[in-house]
């Protein structure tokens, strides 16, 4: 079960507008949350009181937000971390995946997208890894794990392995998910082959798998 205690939110970006509506919005959500304006004042704040909640910006002066990010894995390995930014390229996706990233959300975010995140990003902290048997994932994604690939699963592979697939211009969650599927597709639907090819563990990526079945991306 959830705890009724809400974790703390700490939201780091350097435009102060954007920053302070923000952190009203999540304080109105019924969050602790304070603001950051860098890199280097976010780590101050999370040495001097561990969040356990990241929201940050990608576009930082000083520390880089994907430089923020690794270092808040290093040093506060259970703190979940938000990113905000608009576009992006596949080695700052792949990298956020590494780093299991709770959620991207597009600058200027709306208040009731970032709830949502903040919601998944407290259910992971109290959580542990996810049972396999309430991850329900399509036949065809899963045929590799225990048997040899199935004629639906080589159809769905060829499609999640068609360049097309991905738009000019993707953002970085369409990124993350073209990448995450295209590598299984390429290990057969083994789940555990393509977590350790990502680099990422197997419950990262039963959330990552969940999330898109969810949302109708599956």
């Amino acid at each position: 079960m959830r705890t009724q205690t809400k974790p703390d939110v700490l939201v780091v970006d350097d435009e102060q507008r954007l920053r302070d509506v923000l952190v009203r919005g999540v304080v109105q959500m019924g969050f602790a949350c304070d603001g950051a304006g860098s890199g280097e004042e976010a780590l101050r704040m999370m040495r001097d009181r561990p969040r356990g909640v990241l929201v940050i910006d990608l576009n930082l002066p000083g520390i880089q937000g994907m430089d923020l990010f690794e270092q808040v894995r290093r040093g506060w390995p259970a703190t979940q971390v938000i990113v905000l930014t608009g576009f992006g390229d596949l080695d700052t996706a792949q990298q956020a995946i590494r780093l299991d990233v709770v959620d991207f959300l597009t600058k200027p975010t709306h208040l009731g997208e970032l709830e949502q995140s903040l919601s998944r990003a407290w259910q992971r902290i109290d959580t542990a890894t996810p049972p396999e048997e309430t991850v329900r994932i399509p036949r065809a994604m899963t045929a590799g794990d225990d048997a040899e690939p199935d004629d639906e699963a080589a159809d769905v592979t060829a499609d999640m392995l068609d360049e097309d697939a991905l738009p000019a211009g993707a953002s970085l969650e369409e990124m993350e998910r073209h990448h995450i599927l295209q590598t299984l597709a390429r290990h057969d639907g083994n789940r555990r082959a393509t977590a350790d090819a990502l680099g990422i563990s197997l419950r990262t990526l039963y959330y990552r798998l969940t999330r898109y079945q969810e949302d109708g991306m599956l």
